[in-house]
């Protein structure tokens, strides 16, 4: 006896979809961990920008890259207005950092991923690659329980009241930069707890969806503007709320803005203004971190450990990859 099951081709189509940007952060995640603890941080990244535009190009896609890379410190890019995909297929949006943590892959240290989003076309916040003021908390807490431009300490009292707690059960993760030096001492007056990161704010958003594991129940910083258009693809997909600004304080930069239609440039980003519509976010581990463990070259099998999400759906999936067949990943 046959059983069939039957797929409504659009549902397939973004089934399909799902495993395909897995693909393209498996890829980009391996060519980088090659490079791990090298000391060349362009290196790394190039090899991991190589990998994701090769995959990329294979996916029935008719894509644009509105969130690239690398602008601000001329690394190799993905370039926004970048082309991919195999020109057939639906019209998506496409969100990279093909190395997130490129230091902490050159050094060898913990947290360094590759990560992607996709969405419909026209969903995905088209944002210049500079800074960005961000706060972020996970799921499950009234609207607007956090404000932008609230004082640290206000935010973290609000959080507080929300979790029926006092501010010292709370842990802010904030980047470890000087420009952060009074939200630290501002956070830490309340009695609230602070853990520093040196890079990846893709994945710190990320850690306020789930405080119970991870341990972080706010995100306050600047950070770059693409991880954080990244970052709330990830929120749409889990849950949570974030807010944004660009940080434009330059004739230059206003007028790149401008230019990519960005007409308020004092505006308040939610979640929603920065990732519309259905998304997938994915994430790889290039070294072993606190959201997901780094690649693992065996003798005759890679490994790597991947998180996909789908916003439409709000499924997490957490996939570990065994690949057998090298020659996928252009190694010599």
């Amino acid at each position: 006896m046959s059983v069939t099951i039957s797929v409504p081709p659009q549902l397939l189509l973004e089934r399909i979809l799902t495993l395909e940007i897995v693909r393209v952060t498996e890829r980009a995640a391996v060519s980088a961990a090659r490079l791990r603890g090298h000391g060349n941080e362009k290196a790394a990244d190039q090899a991991a920008v190589d990998a994701m535009r090769r995959e990329l190009n294979k996916i029935p896609i008719q894509g644009t890259v509105v969130i690239g890379e690398g602008e601000r410190d001329e690394a190799p890019m993905l370039f926004i207005g970048e082309k991919v995909g195999s020109d057939a297929g639906p019209e998506v949006d496409i969100a990279v950092d093909p190395l997130e943590g490129t230091t902490l892959c050159a050094k060898n240290m913990p947290g360094a991923i590759a990560t992607m989003a996709m969405a419909e076309g026209g969903t995905l916040l088209n944002a210049p690659d500079v800074y960005m003021q961000k706060i972020a908390v996970g799921p499950g807490y009234p609207k607007h329980v956090v404000d932008l431009d609230a004082p640290p300490a206000e935010n973290i009292r609000r959080l507080a009241r929300a979790k029926d707690v006092h501010p010292s059960a709370i842990t802010a993760l904030v980047l470890d930069r000087p420009r952060h030096a009074d939200i630290i001492n501002a956070i830490r007056s309340t009695g609230a707890a602070v853990r520093l990161i040196t890079d990846g704010d893709v994945a710190g958003v990320i850690h306020t969806a789930d405080p119970e594991n991870t341990g972080v129940d706010i995100y306050i910083g600047t950070g770059g503007a693409p991880e954080g258009v990244l970052a709330a693809a990830a929120l749409r997909c889990i849950g949570g709320q974030m807010q944004c600004r660009l940080i434009l304080d330059t004739d230059e930069k206003r007028e790149r803005a401008m230019k990519m239609g960005i007409k308020d440039l004092n505006m308040v980003y939610g979640i929603e203004d920065m990732a519309r519509g259905d998304c997938l976010f994915a994430a790889t581990g290039v070294t072993d971190g606190s959201l997901l463990s780094g690649v693992k070259f065996r003798k005759n099998v890679i490994e790597t450990e991947t998180v996909v999400m789908r916003s439409v759906t709000g499924t997490v999936r957490i996939i570990k990859g065994e690949h057998r067949q090298f020659e996928k990943f252009h190694l010599d």
